[in-house]
This record gives C-alpha cells, sequence and structure tokens, in this order.
C-alpha cells in the first residue's frame, strides 16, 4: 500500500485548431423540441454545439440521426445537438411536414425549421446531411459532411471537454430539448401494407417498431408484432417498413434502420432474421455471399419477383436480392452512384429506392430522390441479365405535379408504387400527397386522388385500393376512379443557389482532415476514392471519372453555361497506434450534387469539404 499522494494530473494542452465565429441561427419556420421558446447562440455558450444540417427525405441524413444517438445521451451534460432542418423538396418546406418528421424519426433534441436556407446559406453548407461543431466559445472548429463521422466527432468533444473544463469556459447542465405531447392513435406513421391470406392486413407500424395486424376493415386491430421499444431481438424491430408475402404464407420485413430483413410467420407470430447483420454496409464490404453474414444498409421495401425476394436497398441507391433457397443475398441492381441512368441493372444509378411492385416481367420501382416511377425487365440471352428504364422522372433536381405524356410528367418523392389488374400502375406520389396513376399502353400519366397525407404505400383489396395515409396515421379506402382528378400542373427545381465557376480549368479539392489519433490507412493501397461526373455529361470535357486522388483537375466546357457537379467521396482512417496489429478503422463518405453556374469571373477553385477545416 503507498500512502503518497498522487501527482496532480497535469491540464491538458489545447490543441490549435482554425476557429472561425459561429453564425447565427436564423429560420423562418421557428423552433421545435423546445416548448415554443426560440432559442439563440448565446443560449449555447459554455456547451459544445453540433448543428445537423439535414432533410428528412435523404436516407443519408436519417443515418446521422441514428449515428448521433449515443453520442447525444453519453454527453448529454454537455453537448448540445441542434438539427436545421434545410429542405430539398417544396413539401419538405412545409412547418407541418417538419413537426411530423421529427417525430417520426424520434429526434430529441431541438430543431430549427430554415425553410428559406438562410443559416443553410450563413455556414455555406453544400450537401445533405453536413455536421457542424461549435466550441464552448462559439468557435466553428470543424465541419463534416456526408456519413462515418461520429467517432470523429465523439473525439473531439472529448477533446473540447477537457480543454475547456481546464479554461473554466465548459458550463454543464440540461439541455434545451422539450419533449412534444404524446398523441394516442392505433398507428403512428406506417409505413408499409399488405393483404394477407386471411383477408387481414398487415402494416408496418414504422415510428412505434411494430407489425400490427388489422381486421379486414383496415381499423380493428387484431394484434401487435413486437415489443414497441426500439431493438434488434425476437421480438423487436427498428423503424419497419416494406412486407412481402412468400410462396409458403411466411412474410419478409424489410426492418430498416436494423439494416435486416426479418421472416414473420402470420401462424406462429415467430420472427426470425434471414438476411443482415444488424450493422449498416459500407464501401468495401461483401456486396454477396451468406445472408447472415453481409451487411445491409436501409432496405426500405421487398417483393418476390423471379423466385427471389427483391430488396430496395435505399441506403446505397441499389435493389438488391435474397434467394431463399440458398440463403444468400446480391446486388442485382445499381452502382451506389445516386442520380438516374439507365442500362443494363449492374450499370444503373439510382437514387434511394423506396417501393417495389412485381407485375409479370416488369419489376416497378417508386425511385423517390429521383421522383421517378423505373422498372426492372429481363434483358439478354433467355433473359438471365436485366435492365433498368425509366418511365417517368428526369432526374434528382426537377420535381412537381403535372399528369399528361410521361415524357413531361413530373412527380414530387413517391415512396410506393402498386401494380393494377388493367396493367396499369399506382405511385403513392408522396409529397404531393396523391394518387397517380401511369399507364404503359398509352405513356399516359393521370392523378386517380388527391388529399391524401404522405401517401407511403397502397394495396388492392377486391375492387378498392387501401393507402397507407402516413402522416394521417391511417390507412384510407377508395374505391378506384374510372376518371382522373384534374390538378393544376406545377413544376419545381430544387431550390439551391449555383455556384459560380469560371469556364476552363477547375481545381476541385475534396478537404478531409483525419480525426485526432487516426490516419489514412494505405496498408493495402489507397484509402481514399473520387467519383466525378456532371449533368449534363458536355458539362465537363476533363476530369471525370474515378480516381484515388481526393483532388481533380477538371475542365469546364465554355460553351455550356450551367449544369451539376455530381462528386463521390470516400476516406478511410484508422487508429494510429503501431503496437496494434488490429486498429480500428471507420470510413467516411459523402455524394455531392453541386449546381454550378459558368461565368468568365466565377471561381477557379471548388472546395468541398468531407470533414476538417478548408484552410
Amino acid at each position: 500500500m503507498n500512502d503518497a499522494a498522487p501527482a496532480p494530473t497535469p491540464a491538458p494542452v489545447p490543441r490549435k485548431r482554425a476557429r472561425v465565429r459561429a453564425p447565427e441561427l436564423i429560420g423562418k419556420g421557428g423552433w421545435i423540441n423546445t416548448g415554443g421558446k426560440d432559442l439563440k447562440l448565446a443560449d449555447f455558450r459554455g456547451r459544445t454545439l453540433i448543428l445537423d444540417f439535414w432533410t428528412f427525405c435523404c436516407i443519408n441524413c436519417l443515418h446521422v440521426l441514428d449515428e448521433l444517438r449515443e453520442l447525444e445521451e453519453k454527453h448529454r451534460d454537455t453537448v448540445v445537438i441542434i438539427g436545421v432542418h434545410s429542405p430539398k423538396f417544396v413539401h419538405e418546406a412545409e412547418h407541418a411536414a417538419v413537426v411530423d418528421a421529427v417525430e417520426r424519426y424520434e429526434v430529441h433534441h431541438p430543431v430549427l425549421d430554415d425553410p428559406e436556407l438562410a443559416t443553410w446559406k450563413q455556414y455555406a453548407v453544400r450537401a445533405w446531411p453536413t455536421l457542424v461543431v461549435i466550441d464552448p466559445e462559439g468557435y466553428i472548429v470543424a465541419q463534416h459532411a456526408g456519413e462515418g463521422h461520429a467517432h470523429a466527432i465523439a473525439r473531439l468533444v472529448e477533446e473540447l471537454e477537457a480543454e475547456h473544463e481546464a479554461k473554466g469556459t465548459l458550463r454543464r447542465g440540461d439541455g434545451p430539448y422539450v419533449a412534444p405531447e404524446p398523441v394516442a392513435t392505433d398507428l403512428r406513421f406506417p409505413g408499409k401494407a399488405l393483404l394477407l391470406p386471411s383477408g387481414n392486413l398487415l402494416v408496418s407500424d414504422s415510428t412505434r417498431h411494430q407489425l400490427v395486424e388489422l381486421a379486414p376493415d383496415g381499423e380493428s386491430v387484431v394484434r401487435r408484432i413486437g415489443s414497441g421499444e426500439r431493438g434488434f431481438g425476437p421480438d423487436a424491430f427498428s423503424e419497419p417498413q416494406g412486407l412481402a408475402l412468400l410462396p409458403d404464407g411466411t412474410v419478409v420485413v424489410a426492418d430498416t434502420v436494423n439494416h435486416a430483413l426479418r421472416r414473420f410467420d402470420p401462424a406462429t407470430g415467430a420472427v426470425e432474421t434471414v438476411a443482415g447483420t444488424g450493422r449498416q454496409w459500407w464501401q468495401g464490404s461483401p456486396t454477396s455471399g451468406p445472408a447472415l453474414e453481409v451487411d445491409l444498409s436501409s432496405p426500405w421495401d421487398v417483393a418476390w419477383w423471379r423466385g427471389k425476394v427483391w430488396i430496395a436497398m435505399a441506403g446505397v441507391h441499389q435493389l438488391w436480392t435474397w434467394d431463399p433457397q440458398t440463403g444468400t443475398v446480391a446486388v442485382s441492381a445499381g452502382t451506389t452512384s445516386e442520380g438516374l441512368h439507365d442500362g443494363p441493372a449492374p450499370e444503373a444509378w439510382l437514387a434511394q429506392p423506396s417501393g417495389l411492385a412485381a407485375a409479370g416481367d416488369r419489376l416497378w420501382i417508386a425511385d423517390s430522390e429521383n421522383s421517378a416511377l423505373r422498372y426492372v425487365e429481363p434483358e439478354g440471352e433467355g433473359g438471365d441479365g436485366y435492365a433498368v428504364r425509366t418511365a417517368v422522372g428526369t432526374g434528382l433536381f426537377d420535381f412537381g405535379h403535372r399528369d399528361g405524356d410521361a415524357a413531361q410528367a413530373l412527380l414530387q418523392h413517391p415512396l410506393g408504387v402498386t401494380a393494377l389488374p388493367d396493367g396499369s400502375v399506382a405511385v403513392c406520389d408522396t409529397y404531393n400527397h396523391a394518387l397517380r396513376r401511369f399507364d404503359p399502353a398509352t405513356g399516359q400519366v393521370s392523378t386517380l386522388a388527391t388529399d391524401l397525407r404522405e401517401p407511403s404505400d397502397a394495396v388492392l383489396v377486391g375492387e378498392d385500393i387501401v393507402v397507407v395515409e402516413s402522416a394521417r396515421h391511417r390507412l384510407t379506402r377508395l374505391r378506384l376512379p374510372e376518371e382522373a382528378v384534374r390538378v393544376d400542373a406545377v413544376a419545381h427545381r430544387t431550390q439551391r443557389a449555383a455556384t459560380e465557376v469560371a469556364p476552363g480549368t477547375l481545381r476541385l479539392d475534396v478537404v478531409f482532415q483525419a480525426p485526432t489519433g487516426q490516419k489514412l490507412d494505405t496498408r493495402y493501397g489507397p484509402s481514399t476514392r473520387l467519383l466525378v461526373s456532371s449533368t449534363p455529361p458536355e458539362l465537363l470535357v476533363g476530369g471525370e471519372g474515378t480516381g484515388t486522388d481526393l483532388f481533380r483537375e477538371l475542365v469546364l466546357n465554355p460553351e455550356v453555361t450551367e449544369g451539376v457537379l455530381h462528386v463521390s467521396a470516400m476516406a478511410a482512417s484508422c487508429d494510429d497506434d503501431p503496437a496494434n496489429e488490429y486498429p480500428a478503422c471507420h470510413v467516411h463518405q459523402q455524394d455531392w450534387g453541386v449546381p454550378v453556374t459558368v461565368t468568365a469571373d466565377g471561381a477557379t477553385r471548388l472546395p468541398l469539404v468531407l470533414a476538417g477545416m478548408d484552410a
């Protein structure tokens, strides 16, 4: 036993880092989750503040919400997370829709509703999601775009905690979050529905983390499946969505936030995991193999087609398949690049596919971020290959509500698609609050019903169609109309200020600084990746394609005056400890769609911050 007094712990040496004074938080929509109180930056002095710029349509933003939950709980007395909701779609600028999304995704921190992107512009944000870290004295010390930064931010938070405790500038205490009053309804933001052979309806009650079986009236609750608590056990789900009936009478469930497929047996009530590990798929992970050993990423819907379960893998902009016979999964369409590009399935680009419907030789897709209706069909000798085609939609930035010829028709973030008996398809046009119809025989788009509230799925029941009105927390039964509803046409483009760039050579720099105690891992080759393309393709006359450097000399066509640069970056960093044979590694990744205007006096350098600060 040593009775000597322990040596005093030396005060931490502050790490030198760039600091920029944080602009004020402003948003015309006001504050949510604060009990009606308006907040200012000064209210957070003494705390580390993390701003999460998000929009509720964005799957990557939803991933970040989940990444931050542990950090939020662990540092509750020193860290405040503020969501800054910055809309992409017109519907997302509606305050009531933001309030709904905050409850739907269980956001347990204050949210600033910024429908005009005022704070987004003040902080020079370029992408969803973006995280900005502000120290207890009100200075910006880091910015991170995309997913995979929770570990780096946790380290930075610990550094700031120690540094400002030593300086006397840390203030501990409760945060400003005020929980909303709970509302009693049988369903809460239901996602998808399925007609069971018994005539009952099975619904994914997403926000309550359950499945609910309803009587044929669509209202009377027969039973609930799942504890109602977020989890990954035999009696737990996490924001389940898609449902598909298998030939043996069991139901496959897209257990979205668990990144898994579950199988539910209506006869016994048993639930088992059939695909996924519970971990999110990252670039470099296996894309095929034994189903229970391969990571998935936010499966949003499922459909039985051509002897397999097809999976709308919203989290990576792909379609995967699960084969119950072999117990394996594999990628079947998409490259992970986000956008609208048709062609052979392995080369196609999708954007957050969220709804599937099998109909003969076509698998219909509600491709939500593209505001598009697309389909997969067999291609090649013997139909052993597949191609992806587009029926309605033009890409990531154009949307609206316009009927008529499919080539000029517009949707707004559809989440569901249903095959109809006459060969046409019904589309749950979610952000237009409408049920639309596309007829492949005529190439025409029409509106079947309006005044629905965020319809996310629909199922045929006899001569009726039952629509999941997600934001009204109910199923709504409609008689399929014989005549279309007349709707005034509207067209929109995503409202983000274009970056003025000069024609000719443009230096693209993706800024990445490895977290404290980590370095880029080059043991097995390059640990970074950069993919660049453009819309229209003619915008770039040089610099497109894939490489391993996080910088690129792009050459812009002086004859193209505007367009969008698509940039996808990935960096893997690992613990910098030579003594550790198996260092922990973390993947950081983000896709940017940067609107640009080509002008003679525009910028010659385009910096995009993946992690850190642009010097």
